[in-house]
């Protein structure tokens, strides 16, 4: 039961359920709409800073608007600068491509001439060079046949020199033959140094020997003897030696040889009171003049003590030469008495002499004297002249008596 002041309602009444069931429900309206009021209040209090970022987004957004507006303007200016860029750049280029195209085209034109000239010049100097070669070929071929030919008579001198050769060999092989090449070298060698007059050539001495040569020297020392001798076997034996045993037969063949030709030379040509105290061994070969002061000197020093002196072609012309100088030497002595006297009349020729300068040069004297005495001479009828033509009496009338005076004229 429910009493409300004076009423008393009982729970199960209908009404009363339907009362109590719909004050419930505004109740739950009640507590529902406040609750929507604290939930709206406290939306409207969340939704304030959102509705402020709204606007906020929104004037952005306007603002982004208006950007978007400019840019587009902005963009537009762009595009339009970037085209009129463009067309004045694809102007320029085309300028400068044009430019570029001529002066190319000048270039490869210049380039092209000078091409052209520089082919031409080359062609030019190509058939130069290729006529100037042609003329080489031509002058070097004629050389080559000249050089061929001289080739030619060369191999045919070879030819005939070897045939010499073999001739020598024959000519050494046989002794009279050798003797007589050394006695021909002998005669060039002393024909080519000493006067014709000066030497006799196979003179026969007071004993009945021929000497090769005799070479006819005032005393002292005399007439000398040169005799050719030539071992030319022993020679050939110590060159071909090999064993010891082979050296030392060939050099006892030389020593015997050199030896023999010392003591012949010296028995037969060297004569107390016709000959000079000494003569000459004349070796035509320097290998064997050479052989014999390398390995055999006692031959040399044998030689000396028999007043033997063994000479080469070489050291022959260099002894011949110094008896040319005695012989010219002797004959000077010879002319000294005709020197003498040809001096002595030199010498009246000068004194003679001196008295013609001497009188040449008085007359000179007197000439140059007499030539002062006419200046003089002259100086003074040039002064009296000069006088009598300035009409200078006074002058001529104080001169010496020889001058004729005027006499006075009559009144």
């Amino acid at each position: 039961m429910i009493q409300i002041g004076e009423f008393t309602y009982a729970l199960d009444d209908p009404q009363v359920l339907a009362v109590l069931g719909a004050a419930v429900l505004i109740l739950l309206v009640l507590i529902l709409l406040v609750l929507a009021v604290r939930a709206s209040a406290r939306s409207a209090r969340m939704a304030e800073p959102l509705a402020r970022q709204l606007g906020l987004l929104g004037q952005s957004v306007q603002q982004l608007g208006q950007g978007q507006e400019q840019m587009r303007g902005g963009l537009q200016h762009v595009s339009e600068t970037q085209a009129n860029a463009q067309v004045q750049m694809i102007q320029t280029v085309e300028s400068r491509l044009s430019d570029v195209q001529q002066h190319m085209n000048d270039r490869l034109a210049d380039n092209m001439m000078r091409q052209n000239r520089a082919l031409t010049e080359m062609q030019e100097r190509m058939k130069e060079t290729l006529h100037g070669t042609s003329k080489q070929t031509a002058t070097s071929l004629t050389q080559l046949q000249e050089r061929l030919a001289t080739i030619d008579k060369a191999q045919d001198n070879i030819t005939k020199l070897s045939g010499d050769v073999l001739s020598l060999q024959d000519i050494l092989s046989n002794k009279q033959t050798r003797g007589a090449f050394g006695e021909i070298q002998l005669n060039d060698i002393v024909s080519k140094a000493l006067p014709k007059d000066s030497y006799d050539l196979q003179a026969t001495l007071s004993n009945g020997k021929r000497a090769d040569c005799l070479v006819r020297l005032p005393n002292p020392p005399g007439p000398i003897v040169i005799d050719s001798k030539f071992p030319l076997e022993a020679y050939e034996a110590l060159r071909a030696a090999d064993t010891p045993a082979q050296v030392t037969e060939a050099g006892r063949f030389m020593r015997t040889s050199v030896r023999t030709h010392i003591k012949a030379i010296s028995e037969r040509y060297i004569l107390e009171g016709e000959t000079a105290d000494g003569a000459l061994m004349f070796l035509p070969s320097e290998a064997v003049y050479a052989e014999l002061h390398a390995n055999f000197p006692e031959l040399v020093r044998e030689g000396f003590a028999a007043r033997v002196w063994i000479v080469s072609p070489t050291t022959c012309m260099a002894t011949l030469n110094t008896m040319r100088a005695i012989l010219k030497d002797a004959r000077m002595r010879e002319q000294a008495g005709a020197i003498r006297r040809e001096l002595g009349l030199l010498h009246k020729d000068v004194d003679r002499l001196g008295e013609r300068v001497g009188n040449l040069d008085r007359h000179f004297g007197q000439a140059a004297k007499d030539i002062s005495d006419i200046k003089i001479s002259a100086d003074k009828a040039g002064r009296r002249a000069q006088r009598l033509d300035n009409f200078d009496f006074e002058e001529i009338a104080a001169e010496p008596d020889n001058v004729v005076k005027l006499g006075q004229p009559e009144a």
